[in-house]
């Protein structure tokens, strides 16, 4: 376990554009657990000064999603706090301030410029260096008055200043930025309103935030934030500059960034397709850390207790779907039979495999049935698809299973079968299943396998099912045969 941090104050300052994604769970994730390890604060944030491309949707989203996987926040724009709002759009006369402090300051100027320019000034002098040349840095006021009297809005663009920075990331050691590579950046757009480049350091300074934890795209723009820091320092905005811990890529197939326009990077879709937050979270927690060498498997208070940022590999994760089913399968072992029930409710409600409210009768025999599959599921949306036969009326059949197992042998094993069954005295898994043995695999010399896939499919439909003797009797002597008798027609 690590030494203790005093005070931390991290924040999670999502934008609400498009559909949450597992890069933002996993710094989500990260900061929450660093948080939470401290005795720290964790504090949401909404990231919203893109107005164009916010939408009410992806707000709420964003609060239905964290929601879902269970990490909470200590302030945040649903319950307040004491550096309220927690929205940028309620703050932009806090933004207008500092931003007419910084000017006070000489620490911005006025750019006129447009991009066409400063584009074919960068061609002409055959520049490397992306970004703005200091054109408007030192204009004289005569030039302003022409730029003024031309109609030209200004943007406004902050001083960078001369030399080196450099920083201690939490994930990757000293890393040291030329500010010859940094060029002056736009903290507000021509129509005066303030751009992320300026909002976000402010609500990071005015917030006392300690450490942020984001990811690896983003570190380009450290030097920006760092300068900017020393600034809000001397106007008296800021007390300190936070320390930054940069977080790994995420990759996707072909060894390419995930992209939110990829389908495994929608948040959602994993509760949908059945994920429990469990497992999803701690999978995303081994995406660039590990609680041990020889361990994947583990709790979010075990996580808590051993988070260490230091820990944190630098290096690209890649994003595996088959170990992320993998993980949150030995979740769905950890759950005991009620929970996973519950949990399972709403996908066999929206299924239609039982009524919503549930009958008396469907609540008992979902009661019987669960434990018969709790321990072969690794999503929940398995669950209609592995009970739904107990519930139907008529069986739904698998064609190819049918195709495969129900030939004309395997309807003579189906015959065999349902002499076998309609001749019980007694309807228990025990008699259900020596009938069939001493039928099948006794006088017909089967083997198991041969001997019961059959039965399988003319039951339940499919050839993966629950046990078959147990399903047999859950279902009743009646519907059983009448099941067998509908594959012999």
């Amino acid at each position: 376990m690590t030494d203790k941090i005093a005070g931390v104050r991290v924040r999670m300052a999502p934008s609400p554009t498009g559909s949450p994604h597992v890069g933002l769970a996993r710094t989500a994730l990260y900061n929450w657990a660093f948080a939470r390890h401290h005795g720290g604060t964790f504090v949401f944030r909404i990231e919203d000064t893109d107005k164009e491309r916010n939408t009410q949707e992806s707000y709420d989203s964003l609060f239905e999603v964290m929601g879902w996987l269970g990490l909470t926040w200590d302030e945040g724009p649903d319950i307040g706090g004491p550096y309220a709002p927690y929205r940028q759009s309620e703050r932009t006369d806090i933004y207008l301030d500092v931003l007419a402090r910084l000017k006070a300051g000489g620490f911005t100027y006025d750019c006129y410029c447009t991009n066409d320019e400063v584009t074919a000034r960068r061609k002409a002098a055959d520049s490397k260096i992306l970004g703005y040349d200091g054109f408007c840095r030192e204009l004289t006021a005569e030039q302003t008055a022409a730029f003024v009297a031309d109609g030209r809005q200004p943007v406004v663009r902050f001083r960078m200043p001369e030399g080196e920075i450099t920083f201690d990331d939490l994930v990757r050691g000293d890393i040291t930025f030329h500010t010859d590579n940094v060029p002056d950046f736009a903290l507000a757009r021509a129509n005066g309103d303030p751009l992320y480049t300026l909002v976000a350091p402010i609500d990071d300074a005015l917030m006392k935030i300690t450490h942020v934890l984001r990811g690896e795209d983003l570190l380009s723009s450290t030097p920006r934030q760092i300068a900017l820091y020393d600034a809000l320092i001397a106007i008296g905005v800021a007390e300190t500059t936070p320390r930054f811990g940069h977080l790994p890529y995420v990759m996707g197939e072909g060894n390419k960034k995930l992209s939110k326009r990829d389908p495994e990077a929608h948040l959602m879709a994993y509760r949908n397709q059945g994920f429990l937050p469990e497992g999803l979270l701690n999978y995303l927690a081994l995406l660039g850390w590990a609680i041990a060498d020889d361990r994947d498997v583990f709790t979010l208070e075990e996580m808590v207790e051993a988070f260490d940022i230091a820990r944190v590999n630098p290096n690209p994760a890649r994003f595996d779907l088959k170990k992320a089913e993998a993980i949150n399968a030995a979740h769905m072992r950890m759950l005991p039979i009620e929970a996973i029930t519950k949990r399972a409710l709403p996908f066999l409600k929206a299924a239609g495999v039982v009524g919503d409210p549930m009958s008396e009768s469907d609540t008992e025999l979902l009661e019987l049935a669960m434990p018969l599959v709790a321990e072969r599921i690794g999503k929940l949306t398995e669950v209609p698809e592995m009970l739904g036969f107990l519930f139907a009326t008529e069986v739904t059949y698998d064609e190819a299973d049918v195709a495969q197992v129900l030939d004309t042998d395997g309807r003579v094993v189906v015959a065999a079968a349902r002499q076998a069954l309609a001749g019980l005295s007694s309807w228990s898994t025990a008699t259900i299943e020596e009938a069939l043995r001493a039928a099948l695999v006794d006088e017909l010399g089967l083997k198991p396998r041969n001997a019961f896939g059959p039965v399988r499919v003319a039951i339940t439909g499919r050839k993966i099912s629950p046990p078959l003797f147990e399903s047999l009797e859950l279902l009743g002597r009646d519907e059983s045969l009448r099941r067998l008798d509908s594959v012999l027609v």
